[in-house]
């Protein structure tokens, strides 16, 4: 260490305003997005920097980039060096996927952090020891938040989605800034501290996140707990362990909004420590929300008392919207609005705006994105469906004739019960991938009758958009076949980003077809 170490009062923003981490020296794990965000904002605050990442610097997205002014130390491919940057370590803040005790850290990474750990001051209790400090990027940006209203969303699928429209609605009261950060893409921790005091805060948090957490959220949203990343929890029971943690997380005089229609997140209604708003398809319960004759309808949900208390404002007999005029496609989609409509009125916004912002909200990228429609052929982007409940309520989004260009990587999940879901909605599909055997063998012994190869995902456009124009046929709305990207599988069998490097390749190739028709 640099010094006689920190404490946790030195990581709260007046203390490193005043110079708290100035000459400290600092390490980073992970070099992706968040370790890059980390990086910045540390060495702005006068610390020496070190980044370290067991993949090589050309593997990690915008690495290179980020760390080529040489003001930050850099220490790539090598899993074997971390024990002496900890030695003299005053600071560790690691990003969400290196966590201690998740198979997919490398061993040694593992062994050295965990000797860290073990002479760490502890971040739970008053906070005036003194010493070398472990934290995780997610729980610095919360401490940094301090008491602006924050809403955290999980769940195994709609996050994303769910996290955006809720704050598209908030941003309709312009008497509260709204930032949206965290399992997006774009980590909290440059910009939590410098956010005026209103600012209402919208995070998404991912399993990879949520181990790692120990400060408070106001609001915890739960949108679905099915079965995903059984390749680093091991067991279904783990995986959910894990996402129930933000129940844990909610302020004392937080709220917890739940997904009543998911059997594993309605059990959390159960809890009791908080107050909850449960949503679901149906005649919504008491201080709930849900759907009555085609209507939106909340039942006497309560405003949060920071922003006036009471039961929040509706329209007559609940009112809100009707179903009808949701934008996003599939029976899924609904649900993720049930639970952003349920925040808005916890946040005191008025039905009329809420109403507006959900009409015009078309959704985010590599998440049921249409596109392009081109000689009535709707090509839709879903890359970031790698789990079987994602897949499924993507190819029940649309009406046949539908083509399903899937595979990549394999996650270790059952795809069993996925393929007679494929056989009855799609006409046809494209494998592609590590998967593609696994995939055409479940598929064709499902039933399904037309099944094509593809090579990248550049290919599998250009046979699925064969395909539709075999099979296409007229209609009202003009739409002849949809195309649709729902993998199953991960991308890292092509790609080193995620899912939305798979994702702006198939944009790239269905915009090429706009060319080729002109």
């Amino acid at each position: 260490m640099s010094g006689d170490g920190l404490t946790l009062g030195d990581l709260e923003a007046p203390a490193i305003a005043a110079g708290s981490l100035r000459g400290r020296n600092v390490v980073i794990l992970g070099g992706g997005r968040t370790g890059q965000a980390t990086a910045a904002f540390v060495a702005a605050a006068g610390a020496s920097v070190t980044v370290h990442d067991t993949d090589t610097i050309d593997r990690v997205v915008g690495a290179a980039e980020a760390f080529a002014g040489g003001a930050i130390h850099t220490s790539f491919g090598d899993a074997e060096n971390l024990a002496p940057l900890l030695a003299d370590a005053d600071l560790v803040v690691h990003s969400p996927a290196v966590t201690l005790g998740f198979p997919t850290v490398r061993p040694a990474i593992e062994r050295d952090l965990r000797d860290f750990a073990a002479r760490a001051i502890p971040l739970t209790g008053e906070g005036g020891a003194r010493g070398p400090v472990l934290i995780s990027e997610p729980e610095w940006a919360l401490r940094l938040l301090g008491s602006r209203w924050r809403v955290g969303v999980t769940g195994t699928k709609g996050k994303s989605t769910t996290s955006n429209l809720i704050a598209t609605i908030l941003a309709r009261d312009p008497s509260h800034p709204v930032e949206l950060g965290g399992n997006n893409g774009k980590p909290l921790i440059g910009r939590a501290a410098s956010l005026p005091p209103e600012t209402r805060v919208v995070i998404e948090l991912s399993e990879l996140q949520l181990p790692s957490l120990h400060s408070a959220v106001d609001v915890g949203v739960f949108t679905n707990v099915t079965v995903d990343h059984l390749d680093r929890h091991g067991s279904v029971g783990a995986y959910r362990s894990v996402k129930r943690l933000l129940a844990d997380r909610i302020a004392d005089d937080g709220v917890m909004v739940v997904n009543l229609d998911d059997p594993v997140v309605a059990a959390y209604a159960g809890i009791g420590r908080v107050e909850t708003v449960g949503y679901r398809l149906s005649s919504p319960i008491p201080g709930g929300v849900g759907i009555v004759d085609g209507w939106i309808v909340a039942a006497g949900v309560l405003r949060a008392p920071r922003f006036g208390g009471g039961v929040a404002a509706t329209g007559p007999s609940g009112r809100i919207m009707p179903v009808g005029e949701i934008a996003l496609p599939g029976e899924h989609s609904v649900s993720n609005v049930l639970a952003a409509v349920s925040v808005a009125l916890i946040a005191g916004v008025a039905p009329d705006a809420i109403r507006s912002a959900v009409s015009s909200f078309t959704g985010i990228p590599h998440r049921l994105e249409t596109v392009a429609v081109i000689n009535g052929i709707r090509y839709v982007n879903d890359s970031q469906a790698t789990q079987p409940d994602a897949v499924a309520a993507a190819v029940r989004s649309f009406p046949k004739p539908l083509i399903l260009i899937a595979g990549g990587r394999s996650k270790g999940l059952d795809l069993t019960d996925l393929a007679p879901i494929i056989v009855e909605r799609c006409s046809a599909a494209v494998v592609m991938g590590e998967l593609a055997d696994e995939l055409e063998a479940l598929l064709r012994s499902a039933g399904l009758k037309r099944i094509e190869r593809a090579t990248s995902v550049e290919s599998a456009v250009e046979v699925g958009t064969s395909l539709a124009n075999e099979i296409g046929a007229a209609s009202a709305d003009g739409i002849r076949a949809t195309l649709l990207l729902s993998p199953i599988g991960s991308s890292f069998d092509m790609y080193n980003n995620p899912f939305g490097a798979r994702g702006e390749a198939f944009r790239t190739a269905v915009l090429a077809q706009i060319e080729a028709t002109r």
